[in-house]
């Protein structure tokens, strides 16, 4: 669900962006992605840096 929200979100972004000649739209979607990053490593019931060192300490 999540995926499609985010190709949609591109997409939109994109045409925005190359429509009005404004390249601000094309940061959108990459804040996007990072923003359900941090909510999904906040739903994680350990505290955040346990899990921050865990997510990048896996190989």
């Amino acid at each position: 669900m999540a995926f499609y929200f985010f190709i949609a979100l591109t997409a939109i972004c994109l045409i925005v962006a190359l429509r009005k000649k404004k390249t601000i739209f094309l940061v959108i979607p990459f804040l996007s992605i990072i923003v359900y990053f941090i909510i999904q490593v906040a739903l994680v019931p350990l505290p955040f840096i346990e899990t921050l060192k865990f997510i990048f300490s896996l190989n």
